[in-house]
């Protein structure tokens, strides 16, 4: 399908706005590098950052000049392109603070961009997407946690069918996760390739919020690869005696929650069922709470 009139005047706009003083970069979500002829007459290619799923063409945009970092290629909406491009790009310091950055995406394999998303980082809707990851360790893949944390405040906002539920997710350290629980019923992961359940795909985490519901945890590797639903994590049986002090309040979820994360090398993420909170523990400590704001019913 040909660019519209409108297609080429959105893209002429964002770029000449772009190249004004006060923009410091503009962020593209796009497998459609722009040509020549866009860029001709503007000084655009110190302040573009090229988001892309394919390792041949970041590679051809490095060896051309141009900062470019890599997202996953799942079909994410527009918004969520942003999201996880910039986790990818904070992640490899591209962007500091207090940068302003204007990011542009589209339909997944359109041509043409369609979206523009204006934001100062730091600030806005991408400290949700930027999960804190220091401290965590170089072994935590930045934009698996955020996928991790944004599925689990989905979890703790939605419930299933109206209904509050709670819920675990253990990432990393997964032989010895793995070794540290059992299996309470069948799982629906087992048999499935690996291709089909990464947690990075919007698809999977929505099958993610379904078995939920099951009792027990989630166990995920380090990229994201959902190995198990519905695990009985054995340490949190003796969470009392692993050194673990939760505050008070906090129930044996919690408890099983912080204790595998002093047995293994893994964090965990845990939902509260009575108030939708959500904690990222490591070493048996809090070390991110995300409160919701308000509880679907």
């Amino acid at each position: 399908m040909a660019d519209s009139k409108l297609d080429r005047e959105f893209l002429r706009t964002v770029l000449s706005l772009a190249a004004k003083a006060e923009v410091d970069r503009l962020l593209l979500v796009s497998d459609v590098p722009l040509s020549a002829e866009h860029l001709r007459g503007r000084p655009l290619k110190k302040k573009l950052v090229y988001a892309v799923s394919e390792d041949r063409l970041a590679q051809a945009l490095r060896r051309q000049g141009y900062v470019c970092v890599t997202v996953p290629p799942y079909d994410y909406s527009r918004v969520e392109k942003v999201k996880v491009a910039l986790v990818a790009a904070m992640t490899a310091n591209v962007l500091a603070d207090g940068e302003n950055v204007l990011c542009l995406t589209g339909r997944s394999g359109a041509r043409m961009p369609d979206t523009l998303i204006r934001l100062q980082i730091g600030r806005g809707f991408e400290e949700k997407a930027a999960i804190d990851t220091i401290g965590l360790g170089a072994e935590f893949n930045p934009q698996v946690v955020e996928a991790l944390v944004s599925l689990a405040m989905a979890i703790g906002h939605e419930g299933f069918e109206g209904h509050p539920i709670g819920t675990i997710f253990v990432l990393g350290d997964s032989t010895a996760v793995m070794e540290q629980s059992k299996q309470l019923t069948i799982n629906p992961f087992q048999g499935i390739s690996e291709a089909e359940r990464n947690v990075l795909d919007p698809n999977i985490r929505e099958a993610l919020k379904n078995f939920a519901v099951l009792d027990g945890a989630f166990i995920i590797r380090e990229d994201g690869v959902v190995l198990a639903a519905g695990r009985y994590l054995q340490a949190g049986s003796s969470a009392d005696r692993k050194g673990v002090e939760l505050p008070l309040g906090l129930g044996a979820r919690h408890a099983a929650a912080a204790a595998i994360t002093v047995e293994t090398h893994a964090i965990s993420i845990s939902v509260s069922q009575s108030s939708g909170t959500v904690r990222v523990f490591k070493n048996g400590e809090p070390v991110l709470e995300l409160q919701q704001v308000a509880r679907r019913s």
